[in-house]
């Protein structure tokens, strides 16, 4: 068997045949690259001295650097990303339809079906993945009040076209930016495009505050509504303006971010390199192809995602994420099921019949390890392993089918 130039791997078995893992630590689909445990307690010993653990001056810094970071005029830190794509949704007073696709994490969908809103699903398109403004040009009636694009696995949605429909007919854009802090679209930074963008701060996400989420708007009227919305809907007196809720991010939570905020053009910049190097590896086998990055904009990649064609790599998507883990590599299908077939979201009407390229690329697609402080040598290893499947893809096939007899 070949290897690739570079890798010091000779392992010529695979473990799914009976040999060894290639791994003996198991090779998490990501980790949290976080700053110095000293650090963060300097600030845990100033807020447990000054008594106010929620929503206080850490809170206030880390919107503040949120603000600088992105380029937006408001930043609304909340204790997720779904619940701040809640509130959104909610304070713009949306009603009837919005748009939004069908490939992406399920809490996008949530968002909108707590608000009572009926989600309408279009397709992807098939390189970038993100939301196609073609479909949802065609999908829009009488009913639809907004559009919600998601910059997919940190891959900036087509913003310009978005914002052009939105503008012809009337509409409210709103981005799930879960995925977005250190993406860049058309040399700008996600943050401040749309009506507003929420971002994801959990533990998988390049920045993490451990949990929370960010709002960001250029909007003053929402963004003050934003900040009585996460508390009840109330602004300090007790007599609520609207029914909000309990969505404040913790001091605690808000000074991991301070922290991890320091480092997240770094970690960005590595991420990119890192995904070079996978490229590099994998773009030399029959029946992979990547995620494509249109010029001018960078992925935060807050996943890597590889398409398996499977005639010509001579095993499915379910095959290598099998076999992958039996070498103690952990990859993960997403974002599969999509969400329109899921149980929560089947009876929706499907004006976009069949959604086939977003099913397409949910069967087809394998996100493979990647975070900021994976070390190139892991990265190497996984590709020896990737080619190694292609190169004895009949024996492994046979092997997996008698696990399934």
């Amino acid at each position: 068997m070949k290897h690739f130039k570079g890798t010091s791997e000779k392992r010529h078995h695979l473990a799914v045949l009976g040999n060894a893992p290639m791994f003996d630590i198991t090779v998490p689909i990501t980790s949290p690259t976080i700053p110095p445990v000293e650090n963060i307690m300097r600030s845990y010993k100033k807020i447990f001295k000054s008594g106010m653990l929620t929503n206080f001056k850490y809170v206030e810094a880390f919107e503040e650097s949120v603000k600088n970071y992105t380029g937006a005029k408001y930043a609304v830190a909340t204790n997720s990303c779904m619940n701040g794509m809640m509130l959104i949704l909610k304070i713009l007073g949306l009603k009837g339809e919005i748009i939004m696709p069908s490939f992406t994490f399920h809490a996008t969908a949530h968002a909108a079906a707590w608000n009572g809103l009926e989600l309408v699903f279009v397709d992807c398109d098939p390189e970038t993945y993100n939301i196609d403004p073609v479909k949802v040009e065609a999908a829009i009636t009488k009913k639809t009040s907004a559009i919600l694009g998601v910059h997919l696995f940190g891959n900036p949605a087509d913003i310009e076209s978005l914002e052009k429909i939105a503008k012809k007919h009337g509409l409210k854009l709103i981005f799930d930016a879960a995925h977005g802090f250190g993406t860049i679209y058309h040399g700008k930074k996600i943050g401040s495009f749309g009506n507003a963008e929420s971002f994801s701060l959990s533990p998988t996400k390049l920045l993490t505050s451990g949990e929370g989420g960010m709002v960001t708007t250029n909007d003053a009227d929402l963004a003050k509504k934003l900040r009585t919305g996460r508390n009840y809907g109330d602004p300090g007196n007790y007599d609520s303006e609207f029914s909000g809720f309990n969505a404040r991010m913790s001091e605690l939570h808000a000074a991991l971010g301070i922290e991890s905020i320091k480092a997240l053009e770094k970690n960005v910049v590595r991420r990119n390199k890192m995904v070079e190097l996978y490229k590099k590896f994998l773009s030399k086998i029959p029946g992979i192809s990547f995620q494509k990055i249109e010029s001018g904009n960078r992925s935060s990649y807050k996943d890597f995602s590889i398409y398996i064609d499977e005639s010509a790599f001579g095993l499915s998507r379910d095959h290598v994420c099998e076999a992958l883990g039996k070498e103690n590599i952990i990859t993960k299908k997403y974002f599969y099921p999509p969400v329109h077939v899921q149980k929560a979201f089947q009876f929706y009407p499907k004006r976009d019949t069949g959604l086939k390229i977003t099913c397409m690329v949910s069967e087809n697609s394998l996100s493979l390890p990647l975070f900021s402080h994976i070390p190139e040598k892991t990265i190497k290893k996984i590709c020896n392993a990737v080619l190694a499947l292609h190169e004895h893809a009949d024996e492994v096939k046979k092997s997996l089918s008698k696990n399934f007899m």
